[in-house]
C-alpha cells in the first residue's frame, strides 16, 4: 500500500440541537478540555469543538440525535482519582470498572447521553 493512517485527527460525538452551552460545561468546566474556535463555515451546523493534547473532540449536532450507549471514545487521563473526586464534587455520576487488568477506569455519560470511558493505566 502507497498510503497509511498515522493518527486520530479528532473525535466526533453527536448531541441535540441547541447542546453548545452544555457541551461547554462539561467537556470544559468538568473534564478541562479547551475549546477551540470552529472554521466559519462550519459554525452554521452548530456544535463546538474542544482540544486536549493533539487531539479534538468535536460535538456536532445531529437530528434526529440518539445517544451512543455503547460505542464510546476512551480518554488516557492522568491522576484518575484525582478525576474522580473532581466528578463526585459536580455530582456527576460515573460507574468504576476493574475488568480491564492494569487500567483503573470508569465511565460516565456526557450531558446528551452518550458513554464515555475514562482510564488511567497503572
Amino acid at each position: 500500500m502507497s498510503f497509511a493512517i498515522k493518527k486520530i485527527d479528532h473525535i466526533q460525538l453527536a448531541a441535540p440541537k441547541g447542546c453548545e452551552e452544555a457541551a461547554r460545561e462539561f467537556f470544559s468546566g468538568i473534564l478541562g478540555l479547551t475549546e477551540v474556535e470552529k472554521p466559519a463555515e462550519l459554525k452554521k451546523r452548530g456544535g463546538v469543538w474542544f482540544e486536549f493534547g493533539t487531539f479534538q473532540l468535536h460535538i456536532g449536532v445531529e437530528e434526529p440525535f440518539s445517544p451512543a450507549k455503547k460505542a464510546h471514545p476512551a480518554f488516557m487521563v492522568e491522576n484518575i482519582e484525582e478525576l474522580k473526586a473532581n466528578l463526585r464534587n459536580k455530582e456527576i455520576t460515573f460507574t468504576e470498572d476493574d475488568l480491564l487488568p492494569g487500567a483503573s477506569r470508569i465511565h460516565v455519560h456526557d450531558p446528551f447521553g452518550n458513554r464515555i470511558e475514562l482510564l488511567e493505566w497503572l
